[in-house]
């Protein structure tokens, strides 16, 4: 276990400084995710870990792509492309308690936990990255309203696809590598992912605090837009979009185990 934790720390550190120097990361998110890798690889294994790594690396390749077509949409968005501390924990922090579990408590459903955690916030990222590209407007997922484009809580056909393909991926790597129930860890990974992304909408439309521009009257996530202070519009104060997201990976990890042990029994 003292050998695996520090390969764990070699390689997260490394991967981390790599991300830092790319761009990908702010400071105080290359020491989240040096922690996090840490904990993830060191308690949960080398197949926890190559998820944990496709999750990062797919998300931050799509969060380049098509960049400038995306400008627009992001300024609605509490933050950047460059992840601080916050946002590596609201990703990773619970698929790492389930590995810290899993080292003191073995047992072969944590797996399809973490991978609930990990194809949910794959899934929330691809659906975000992407969506956001889609020709069709979203609607709200509480009354099918049609929002504007980076409204949270809207979703599209398209990114909803997109969402359910990011957690299959997760899912088949996952079954591929551990050469076990394959098809069922595929499923699991997609509908967890799904159900996830899904839960990560719902709470980005009704509890998520979200505010009003003063100057451009826009929906937004940050307290400062246009150069002046945002006013509260809806949600719960305390209710910000790193927690919504670590909410929802927990939601897609209970998912995914459910639905993990009912294809396997």
């Amino acid at each position: 276990m003292v050998n695996q934790l520090v390969l764990a720390f070699l390689l997260s550190g490394l991967i981390a400084a790599l991300a830092y120097w790319r761009g990908s990361l702010a400071p105080s998110g290359a020491i989240g995710a040096l922690l996090v890798g840490t904990v993830i690889y060191g308690f949960g294994g080398w197949i926890w870990g190559i998820l944990l790594a496709l999750f990062f690396i797919s998300s931050s390749l799509l969060s380049h792509y098509k960049e400038r077509e995306k400008q627009a949409v992001a300024e609605k968005f509490d933050k950047g492309h460059r992840r601080d501390l916050g946002q590596v924990l609201a990703n990773g922090g619970a698929g790492a308690i389930v590995a810290l579990l899993n080292g003191f408590f073995p047992s072969p459903l944590w797996l399809p936990i973490f991978l609930g955690t990990m194809a949910t916030v794959t899934a929330d990222t691809w659906a975000t990255e992407l969506g956001t590209l889609s020709q069709r407007p979203p609607r709200l997922i509480t009354n099918g309203r049609v929002v504007p484009v980076g409204t949270s809580g809207g979703i599209s056909p398209f990114g909803t696809a997109v969402s359910f393909t990011g957690g299959l991926l997760i899912g088949l790597v996952a079954g591929l590598l551990s050469q076990d129930h394959i098809l069922a860890l595929t499923l699991t990974g997609g509908v967890g992912g799904l159900a996830g992304s899904l839960g990560d909408s719902f709470l980005g439309a009704t509890v998520q605090q979200i505010y009003t521009c003063t100057v451009c009257q826009k929906e937004t996530e940050k307290k400062v837009h246009c150069g002046h202070p945002t006013r509260p519009l809806r949600g719960w104060r305390w209710m910000n979009n790193d927690l919504v997201n670590f909410l929802a990976s927990v939601f897609g990890g209970v998912t995914a185990v459910l639905v993990y042990s009912l294809l396997v029994a």
